[in-house]
């Protein structure tokens, strides 16, 4: 799965506590609309296969039908599609598959659509979350999952509005300087990339990485003027985006890109971001487990930005326990994405004031996760009161 438990993670990203940075002034408030939750896809019902189920943030797009296409499956990546959210149907065609394959240098292990952009809803590029396990293919000496996960960010393309996707050249949008090794020790890479959102100019998302020598853990800010061209990604270095990333296994011995800048506060990867129309403001979503600082209690958070650079501090959107919590905890909650039926353009990428938030229930049997819901619930976005009630 894109996300481990909190027992692993909070490990990696403690360090990220002890830094700091100024964070936006304002705001916006987030809040449920009351209405009752409903039901989008079912795992157990629904799925053409058992691995049809919900394993990432949704994300989506209108293709040049007008139709909408969401990803937000498991690494067999089929879309759910329908003309509009109330009638969003899984396609068992298979838009891109994962070939668990031993070798790391294929980027073919196990692969997820993350987000996707297109301009004419039939050309599209998916940026998409590699998973390297080597602890399944034996080339790992801890041999334990995490030891050995191995992640980078991809780019894909469609010429078919995302029926199928092939592998751009280059492949690599965000990976560590260094191959996947018997030797690496922990979890390495870039991991979990937000959905691609535009500003008018560039296009840009986030992703978590757990560092290396020099490179702080942390969330990173990448920018394209054209997401359709691989090569064009660059990080961000806290003055500009310069970084770009190459394939490590295709420039062995290359020196190491100077470190992006870790953008606070986020700690755990950003599942969602957008743009609220009416404010001008982005919105990113993602969930946590609870810490002695930001995060109180485990749940669904949020923060605001005017540029996506410096946030608000969050605010809990839903406490309950979520997919890094214990299993032990009862039913969780996991992968929040802000999504509007009104947005502007064709990349889901704006709300108004009432979009739903789409996650995923996880039903838990014992001590083991089981069945799979994709919901949506309507939720309300104002502006924050200043202190003494008055609005912004």
């Amino acid at each position: 799965m894109p996300i481990e438990r909190a027992s692993a993670l909070s490990a990696v990203f403690a360090a990220v506590l002890a830094s700091s940075q100024a964070f936006a002034a304002g705001g916006l408030t987030l809040a449920f609309a009351g209405a009752p939750k409903q039901i989008v896809y079912n795992a157990r019902a629904d799925g053409c296969a058992p691995i049809d189920t919900p394993d990432i943030a949704p994300s989506a797009f209108r293709d040049d039908t007008g139709g909408i296409v969401m990803f937000g499956l498991h690494y067999v990546n089929r879309a759910l599609r329908g003309r509009d959210f109330d009638h969003l149907k899984i396609d068992c065609h298979v838009a891109l598959n994962s070939g668990l394959a031993a070798d790391p240098a294929a980027w073919n292990d196990r692969r997820y659509i993350a987000g996707a952009w297109t301009n004419d809803g039939k050309r599209v590029t998916a940026i998409v979350h590699h998973e390297y396990h080597g602890d399944t293919h034996k080339t790992c000496a801890a041999g334990t999952y995490m030891a050995c996960w191995h992640n980078a960010v991809l780019s894909f393309s469609s010429g078919d509005g995302g029926r199928n996707f092939s592998m751009d050249k280059p492949a690599v949008v965000a990976a560590p300087p260094f191959p996947q090794s018997a030797h690496q020790g922990r979890h390495r890479g870039f991991f979990n990339p937000s959905n691609i959102v535009s500003d008018g100019r560039f296009k840009y998302f986030l992703a978590s990485t757990t560092g290396w020598d020099g490179q702080p853990y942390g969330v990173c800010l990448f920018r394209s003027p054209n997401p359709h061209d691989s090569a064009s990604w660059r990080a961000y270095d806290g003055g500009d985006f310069t970084i770009r990333y190459t394939d490590p296994y295709a420039q062995t011995g290359a020196p190491a890109p100077k470190p992006c800048a870790i953008i606070e506060p986020f700690l755990f990867p950003v599942q969602s971001l957008t743009r609220h129309r009416p404010s001008g403001q982005w919105i990113a979503v993602w969930m946590a487990t609870r810490n002695e600082r930001q995060f109180p209690v485990d749940g669904f958070y949020y923060a605001v930005s005017a540029d996506l650079k410096s946030w608000t501090l969050p605010k809990i959107l839903r406490a309950g326990a979520t997919l890094l919590s214990s299993p032990c905890s009862g039913e969780l909650i996991a992968y929040p994405a802000l999504l509007d039926e009104t947005s502007q353009g064709r990349n889901f990428d704006n709300i108004g004031d009432s979009p739903w938030l789409f996650s995923a229930n996880i039903e838990t049997e014992g001590c083991n996760t089981g069945n799979r819901i994709l919901i949506r619930e309507r939720m309300t976005v104002s502006a924050a009161p200043k202190p003494g009630g008055e609005k912004r």
